[in-house]
């Protein structure tokens, strides 16, 4: 159920669109483009299908999510509206608060989206502004798949990709959870804790890896 303030205010009247459980979370992976249910189950982990079910319904009684449904295709996908797409700023506010007050290692019940966590990744290094001196490629593969973490003119950016990175730089073999804990930790611990990572490739583009994510030898 929509939570009513019975007060007038924007805040008040934004909070009774998108406020419940779940929503923002949903709006935030929908920013990423067009989704399944199944996909969103997914992302989500831990919200049920029932819990999706009605917020998806609450979202787009509110204007902010569509669906499409095309004829002949069983599957229907989910997109953001006009209205939707207008909370990728409030998304992005909450991320750059989250990261500065309230980011932590995962904990050992927490799922660690591999893409969930390259996303956030990315924006980290660009809201820091690390930069390399060079364009750089780095292939991050996790059980689930391989991202392309590159550095070029325009910043930093991330790509899942389905083939093989003998072009890369570097490549980095871990779990999401690992590479997680790594970046997320003080700079005083990340030493220790990234000789669970395997870590390949030229000695000096090694060091530029290592060197952003401040854990030298």
């Amino acid at each position: 159920m929509v939570q009513a303030y019975q007060h007038f205010c924007p805040v008040a009247r934004t909070l009774e669109k998108i406020g419940d459980k779940w929503s923002l979370l949903i709006i935030r992976d929908l920013l990423g483009g067009p989704q399944r249910f199944t996909d969103l189950l997914n992302y989500l982990n831990n919200i049920t299908p029932k819990w999706l079910t009605q917020r998806l319904r609450d979202l787009e009684a509110a204007g902010i999510v569509e669906r499409d449904k095309k004829s002949g295709r069983r599957e229907v996908w989910y997109h953001l509206s006009p209205a939707g797409r207008d909370l990728g700023p409030v998304i992005e506010a909450l991320m750059v608060w989250g990261f500065r007050w309230a980011m932590r290692p995962p904990m050992p019940e927490e799922a660690v989206h591999p893409d969930l966590m390259m996303r956030g990744l990315t924006y980290s290094l660009n809201m820091k502004g690390r930069k390399l001196s060079r364009k750089a490629r780095w292939a991050m593969r996790f059980p689930q798949a391989t991202y392309l973490l590159s550095f070029g003119e325009g910043g930093w950016s991330s790509s899942r990709q389905e083939n093989s990175f003998a072009d890369a730089d570097v490549t980095i073999t871990t779990t999401p959870e690992n590479w997680a804990t790594v970046f997320t930790s003080p700079r005083s611990e990340r030493r220790r804790l990234a000789q669970s990572l395997q870590i390949e490739g030229p000695s000096e583009k090694v060091a530029e890896f290592r060197n952003i994510f401040g854990i030298q030898k």
